[in-house]
């Protein structure tokens, strides 16, 4: 006996509007029943987990702070899906872009440069992540390397790159030994929205290339360029459309909103490089282009859902011991759930014996 998917021949836009929900509340209900195993109740992890940080008014600046990073990567990471490439490196191009937009803030410390600084961190952040995810897109148009193994090596090339300046030529000397960079000026960072707000510019960034984004692929010729590059690569060849050139422009693009959201991090909320400069953003925005279903309003709502789920495991961890992990293995699963809602919905399961009969 096996089991044997078959599509179906009409799904109805409720089920399928109603398929993340059920996802979502699954995910919830699996998590609870782990919760309960360790000896805690799954009523007061689903206090701190969700109602605490919404009903905060800190909680929700910081819900916006972490959803920003996760938002702008994964709309990068959206254009490389989109086209059927998997660029696993992400992280690696966060880092990169940081380093690269922190060096000028390291360059011009001290030096009462004026306000071209934070525009040209800004630009340098991106030409950074931008030419770091270039690379694995050379390697895959030129020699046919794999563009997942090779962008998900180049990650600890960054991460451990950024370690040994911080450890390194750029350690603060008056930083008491501590593996960190100067602060960078005021002229280097990124100011906040509004006055005692801990939301920066970074947010607004964000928000501009999802909404770029939606137009783009939505109601341009580069987008439909690469819905027929993933879904039909031979029929994109026959319509003039290079894989080469297509291959090149959306690793860029990944790379370069990579890079945006390291140096908006780095100079809009840590204010220096360090080695820990991401809890993990650029592999957790995987998961949030495909909570969102590779589309720019969903990727917005995945963001913020995850970055609760942030906030909430870093309180669970101090209110009910609970370990940090836990939110990763949570964010997994609400993975797993929603790919398995958007198959039964498209599918039905069926159980056919061996020689084929029901």
């Amino acid at each position: 006996m096996r089991f044997e998917l078959t599509p179906r021949t009409t799904v109805s836009p409720v089920v399928r509007a109603l398929a993340p929900v059920a996802a979502f509340i699954t995910a919830f209900l699996i998590a609870g029943f782990v919760i309960w195993l360790m000896g805690r109740s799954p009523v007061a992890a689903f206090q701190v987990y969700v109602i605490q940080p919404l009903s905060d008014p800190w909680s929700l600046q910081e819900l916006l702070v972490k959803a920003t990073p996760l938002a702008l990567i994964a709309i990068g990471l959206t254009y490389c899906f989109r086209a059927n490439f998997w660029n696993i490196g992400a992280e690696g191009q966060y880092v990169i872009g940081a380093v690269l937009g922190g060096w000028l803030a390291l360059k011009t410390h001290g030096t009462e440069a004026g306000f071209w600084v934070l525009p040209a961190m800004l630009v340098l952040g991106i030409i950074g992540g931008a030419l770091y995810g270039l690379i694995p897109a050379f390697l895959k148009t030129r020699f046919g390397v794999s563009e997942i193994l090779t962008s998900l090596m180049l990650v600890y090339v960054a991460q451990l790159t950024l370690d040994y300046l911080v450890r390194g030529p750029w350690r603060d000397p008056k930083g008491f030994n501590f593996p960190q960079s100067v602060t960078f000026d005021p002229s280097a960072t990124l100011p906040p929205v509004w006055e005692a707000s801990r939301v920066h510019y970074g947010t607004v960034f964000a928000l501009i290339a999802i909404l770029v984004t939606a137009v783009v692929l939505g109601r341009t010729l580069f987008g439909y360029r690469l819905k027929l590059t993933g879904d039909a690569p031979r029929a994109a060849r026959f319509a003039g459309f290079s894989a080469r050139s297509t291959t090149l422009a959306v690793f860029a693009i990944s790379g370069g909103l990579a890079g945006l959201a390291g140096i908006s991090e780095v100079s809009g909320q840590i204010g220096q490089l360090q080695p820990s400069i991401s809890p993990g953003y650029g592999f957790t925005a995987i998961t949030v282009a495909f909570l969102g279903r590779l589309n720019p309003i969903g990727i917005l709502i995945a963001a913020l859902v995850v970055a609760l789920t942030f906030i909430g495991g870093e309180s669970a961890q101090i209110m009910l011991k609970l370990p940090l992990d836990l939110t990763q293995a949570f964010q997994g699963i609400l993975l797993l759930c929603v790919l398995a809602a958007d198959a039964l919905v498209s599918y039905r399961v069926r159980l056919v014996s061996r020689g084929g009969g029901k």
